[in-house]
């Protein structure tokens, strides 16, 4: 099992400018080993008691469990959402090299 808890963190943005600029924030701050961007995502959510549709880009970021509370703080201070998408999943299993790059670029 895995001694350290990894996590896959979901960050939906308005658009790709804004997706770049947290992945470079984080990245920066070692909150995240990397940044996969989504873009030409159709998003359909309730929002103030409608339903909205919008397109919208996701950020995938690898980091550590023990980093998520200071990367939503992060995010929070640069995202232009009332509410931003940030949730995590942890990692169950992973290739040891790999996931030794992660603990090595988040420290």
């Amino acid at each position: 099992m895995l001694n350290r808890m990894f996590i896959v963190v979901f960050i939906t943005t308005a658009n790709k400018r804004e997706a770049e600029r947290i992945s470079r924030v984080l990245l920066d701050a070692r909150l995240i080993a990397c940044a996969n961007i989504i873009g030409g995502i159709d998003s359909i959510f309730w929002w103030k008691g409608k339903k909205e549709k919008a397109r919208e880009y996701l950020l995938i970021g690898k980091t550590r469990k023990e980093l998520f509370n200071k990367l939503v703080k992060v995010v929070r201070k640069n995202h232009s959402y009332e509410v931003p998408e940030i949730i995590a999943i942890p990692i169950i299993a992973g290739h040891k090299p790999y996931l030794d790059w992660i603990t090595n670029s988040t420290q």
